[in-house]
């Protein structure tokens, strides 16, 4: 029943800002916390900004001072403000939500994931 959507990438310039969208939606009870991870082609899927319920926030040092997460409880909705893109930060973009149902504990949920890429 859970579904988590990413929206808001596509192709960017250097230098330019996107904002990412993830939308959870179904029987949620608590989403928890919320995590933006990216994976490019040929390497790993990290973690790139994470945010709890309480609204604590953790950066990876390579978007530091550039991403912003932020979320919107009242939609069950996650936010990455990306700004400053550059080419490094191609990838395709996945939002993870840990959150618990009306009739499942917590548990990890992702989403299909929306491709950014910054080109000029």
């Amino acid at each position: 029943q859970v579904q988590l959507v990413e929206s808001g990438g596509g192709l960017v310039q250097p230098g330019g800002s996107l904002r990412l969208s993830c939308a959870a939606s179904g029987s949620i009870f608590r989403i928890n916390d919320m995590v933006w991870y990216r994976q490019a082609p040929g390497k790993q899927r990290d973690a790139v900004a994470s945010i709890t319920r309480s609204g604590i926030t953790n950066y990876a040092d390579s978007v530091k001072g550039r991403f912003i997460i932020s979320r919107d409880d009242a939609k069950s909705t996650a936010f990455l403000q990306m700004n400053s893109l550059k080419p490094e930060d191609t990838a395709v973009y996945y939002c993870n939500a840990y959150l618990s149902t009306y009739t499942s504990a917590f548990a990890h949920y992702w989403g299909q994931g929306t491709q950014v890429t910054v080109s000029s």
